[in-house]
């Protein structure tokens, strides 16, 4: 997640939300679920696109970069100040979604099965529990590592989550669109550590070749629209998703509906070192933002996690629908994630038709 009140994601909210003047929460425009793994970059706004790691050389420097120690020192990414922090329009709302355009779903691959994800039960758990169910999920979530480039925090190793889905290329890991560009500048020596577990990395090290984000993250670091991807050079001749599995995505689906959110958090009590999770029925938030909240007692780091529906606490399968994104610092108790519209749809589908390198 990401504000500077705390080192999740929390949110400075001016004297003016208290009276209900800010930005509402939209609704209405086409139901979309993406995802056949063939499908085109052509929905939605162009993408922002960097290069990462793209050579042998550098994914060979940025792995040996990342000691142990590095990475257990990796703090918790802080975020920018509440002025530097941007909403749309409410006439550019990202859409509620059920009706307009095909729904289409990237299904949820296992490692070793390829079976779709089952529908779980209803839950709720807002306190931010250990997983120790295994499945899936235990696999495709994992920690996000990387170097802040640019402002007060340029120069510090830092830490967020991601997921790693199915997608053409195999290749793909989605995460927070700050995880990857903060304070106008892309972040360096970018790595996802799929299945993170108290410091051991049992499916590797994965750089980035790659990494996208929205053109309106990109451009103003807009946070309705706090999505990314990554695509990540194959290791030891296989891609990552025939090493993890993927988890399903979709997109342009109707709010309000039961979800699992998951993350590494690593701001106290937490310390990045298991993977942790919520689960409960998604609002919309009234107060600032386009975004759905969650109850939910995750904190920095937890930034970029999945966002289930469909989830299956037996096999820890799903369709990953949003990720753990901010928190307003003074309600620690919600989390908020970005709707993920055609905007987020587009980063998908360049990621997933990417070139490996």
């Amino acid at each position: 997640m990401h504000p500077r009140a705390r080192r999740l994601a929390v949110l400075a909210v001016p004297a003016l939300t208290a009276a209900g003047v800010m930005l509402p929460a939209a609704h209405g425009a086409a139901a979309t679920v993406t995802g056949t793994v063939t499908q085109s970059a052509a929905a939605g706004p162009r993408p922002a696109v960097h290069e990462a790691a793209d050579t042998a050389t550098e994914q060979r420097t940025v792995k040996k970069f990342w000691t142990v120690a590095r990475m257990e020192a990796a703090e918790p990414l802080d975020a920018p100040g509440t002025g530097d922090r941007r909403f749309a329009a409410a006439g550019s709302a990202p859409a509620d979604a059920s009706a307009a355009r095909p729904a289409t779903v990237a299904p949820t691959l296992t490692a070793a099965t390829g079976t779709a994800a089952a529908t779980a039960r209803v839950s709720s758990r807002t306190s931010g529990s250990s997983w120790t169910t295994g499945g899936t999920v235990a696999k495709t979530t994992g920690r996000v590592f990387f170097t802040v480039t640019a402002g007060s925090d340029a120069g510090r190793n830092a830490s967020c989550s991601g997921t790693a889905v199915t997608s053409a290329n195999k290749s793909v890991v989605i995460t927070a669109g700050h995880c990857v560009k903060l304070n106008g500048a892309f972040h360096a020596n970018w790595v996802f550590v799929p299945g993170y577990d108290q410091g051991n990395r049992p499916n590797g090290t994965w750089p980035a070749t790659t990494l996208l984000t929205t053109a309106q993250w990109n451009s103003g670091e807009n946070m309705n629209y706090d999505v990314a991807a990554a695509v990540v050079a194959p290791q030891g001749g296989k891609s990552l998703t025939d090493v993890v599995g993927g988890q399903g995505v979709a997109f342009n689906q109707p709010r309000g509906r039961q979800t699992y959110a998951f993350g590494y958090p690593a701001g106290g009590p937490y310390d990045g070192s298991r993977l942790v999770y919520c689960s409960g029925r998604t609002f919309d938030d009234y107060l600032s933002s386009q975004d759905q909240g969650l109850s939910c007692g995750m904190t920095g780091g937890a930034s970029g996690g999945p966002w289930f529906l469909n989830f299956s606490e037996s096999t820890g399968g799903g369709l990953l629908n949003s990720v753990n994104s901010f928190k307003y610092n003074f309600a620690s108790y919600w989390m908020f994630g970005p709707y993920f519209g055609p905007e987020a749809e587009a980063v998908y589908n360049t990621a997933q038709n990417a070139a490996l390198t």
